[in-house]
């Protein structure tokens, strides 16, 4: 084994026994069921971890990450995770996150090619694509790059709304509360992007407000 992976090893103990020595019975307690109220899925960036960005201990919080943080109803694996999460452990909210800087939203925006993702990221081309007249009128790259960041979580939140997974849990009354988020890694702190949907009849509200909110400040921001 090499000298790095033993690393992960020691850094593993040391990590175990500080957890235990704070909670003697942590690991009974997380060996007994979980019971997150949460559904985080965000980008598979290795800056943007769930937990840590919460505050938040093993068995707190389901995650599902990919490139670009993306929803698509073709995605047996994200519908996966979506229906376990919702309908076996109950949880009560699930938050689409973001992140500004996101490889996968900078390779859409600029056509670049990156390899097999390039088929993945074409989801978030489509999202450039639909707001490509409003994107190319901003003065500089890194506010078009930002934007679609932004644009790219309400889209996906919008998908989420929109599976079957989340309509079925709203017709039997189950509570539900989807969002829609932007993590900085410049400062580490989480923004809501005001896209939040409780029901069917939420849904388009909310992601119209959102919208038109998103488009203002960032309007505000290039004409001053």
């Amino acid at each position: 084994m090499s000298q790095d992976l033993k690393e992960l090893f020691e850094s593993n103990r040391r990590w175990s026994q500080e957890a235990q020595a704070r909670t003697p019975d942590f690991f009974s307690r997380l060996l007994q069921q979980q019971v997150p109220q949460y559904l985080w899925i965000g980008c598979a960036d290795s800056r943007v971890p769930a937990n840590e960005i919460l505050g938040l201990l093993p068995g707190d919080v389901f995650v599902h990450r990919n490139v670009a943080n993306v929803v698509v109803h073709s995605d047996l694996n994200a519908l996966s995770v979506m229906q376990y999460a919702i309908d076996m452990l109950q949880v009560r909210h699930v938050m689409v996150v973001g992140h500004y800087g996101c490889g996968g939203v900078m390779a859409a925006l600029q056509n670049r090619r990156i390899g097999l993702a390039d088929n993945w990221i074409r989801h978030v081309q489509d999202v450039r694509n639909k707001h490509r007249p409003w994107i190319d009128g901003m003065p500089d790259e890194e506010m078009r790059m930002r934007a679609l960041c932004e644009l790219n979580v309400l889209e996906q939140s919008l998908n989420v709304c929109e599976t079957t997974i989340v309509q079925d849990a709203w017709q039997r009354g189950q509570q539900v509360v989807v969002h829609g988020w932007v993590y900085g890694l410049h400062n580490g702190l989480l923004e809501d992007l005001r896209i939040t949907a409780a029901a069917v009849d939420d849904v388009m509200p909310a992601y119209g407000s959102a919208l038109a909110a998103l488009k203002e400040r960032f309007d505000a921001e290039w004409n001053n």
